[in-house]
């Protein structure tokens, strides 16, 4: 649940901290993105992937509490050219969340180019960030959500608006798996999320971050820089009992002020049900789209920051961008990206 915004102190391991997921089909295949450490920190950016850590995606069958399929992936420290070894494992069943567990090797690679076994794919390297938004909306939304005011967008001209992250890049991990997978098959409905883990000095291993929904931690949590909530270290399992009150307040007490809800503590509650657990849901070969009328996985296209500022306000929230922002910076073919 960490962003492109974390404290120095954070950026300073910014290869474990999540920016954003993304889920879709991709060419017979679903395609996994998971973006982790943004140069938008300046300084405080370190290249490359950590090479003691897990980046994990996690994987939920029809609406399962735990997730029966993960995709392990581990890197090896940089080479004189930047460049990383990558290993790839899959775990499946109850060993899919055991970190004790070690699965099945799937493939071997290096960043920077695609590694490929079985029909999989991946690719791992630094790319141009696709995702967009105007800090200056966000910061008006973050300001009514946190005191519990009215949104005043008085100020806000959409039409001025301007893409805050352009010119700034992040590491990726794009893995493409064949609709020929026995589980990934047409049809099969999933939640997904991911997570980054870093070894222990006991010998095990603690989840540093973890990703579902996107803008979840700079809507709800924007003033936590020490990192105390346990949001990011905890299992979607536990989400709604602990977090689901304090969200469904707080999106009430916004929608009361501004006047966009009758009920607000309903509308509240309804907000929290849809967004926890913090699992990005998407059935297989289907469209992708993270908007309005559908949530159904998230393409590098959609303005998931519009699609969620107004779901928390009950009220459109123009970002004045549009798709066409990042137009660019997206290819309808593998690895999907552009890389840096």
């Amino acid at each position: 649940m960490s962003h492109h915004l974390d404290t120095p102190l954070a950026a300073q391991n910014g290869q474990l901290y999540i920016d954003d997921l993304y889920v879709f089909p991709g060419q017979g295949s679903t395609v996994f993105v998971m973006d982790v450490n943004s140069n938008i920190t300046g300084v405080y950016a370190e290249p490359g992937f950590h090479h003691e850590a897990r980046y994990e995606f996690k994987v939920h069958f029809d609406g399962a509490e735990f997730e029966t399929l993960t995709y392990r992936f581990s890197f090896g420290e940089p080479d004189t050219d930047g460049r990383q070894s990558l290993r790839l494992h899959t775990l499946t069943g109850t060993d899919a969340r055991e970190d004790t567990a070690e699965g099945e090797l799937v493939l071997t690679g290096r960043t920077g180019e695609t590694a490929e076994a079985d029909d999989i794919r991946a690719w791992a390297g630094r790319i141009a960030d696709p995702f967009y938004i105007d800090l200056d909306l966000l910061a008006i939304i973050n300001g009514a959500v946190a005191k519990g005011t009215a949104v005043d967008l008085s100020s806000w001209n959409p039409k001025q608006a301007k893409n805050s992250f352009a010119g700034t890049s992040v590491e990726t991990i794009v893995l493409e798996i064949p609709h020929t997978h026995p589980q990934l098959k047409p049809g099969a409905r999933t939640g997904v999320w991911c997570a980054t883990k870093l070894a222990t000095d006991a010998g095990g291993w603690r989840q540093i971050n973890r990703g579902g929904n996107p803008m979840m931690w700079p809507i709800f949590w924007p003033g936590d820089t020490d990192f105390s909530n346990p949001a990011n270290t905890r299992h979607p399992s536990q989400d709604l009992t602990q977090s689901g009150r304090d969200i469904a307040d707080q999106v009430a007490a916004v929608v009361r002020a501004t006047g966009t809800a009758a009920n607000p503590e309903g509308y509240g509650r309804t907000v929290a049900a849809q967004l926890l657990p913090d699992v990005l849901s998407y059935v297989i070969d289907t469209p992708a789209s993270f908007g309005f009328a559908t949530r159904n996985g998230r393409t590098q296209a959609d303005n998931a920051p519009e699609a969620m500022l107004s779901l928390v306000t009950n009220m459109p929230v123009p970002s004045g961008l549009t798709p066409a922002t990042n137009a660019g910076l997206r290819t309808p073919h593998f690895p999907y990206t552009n890389p840096v």
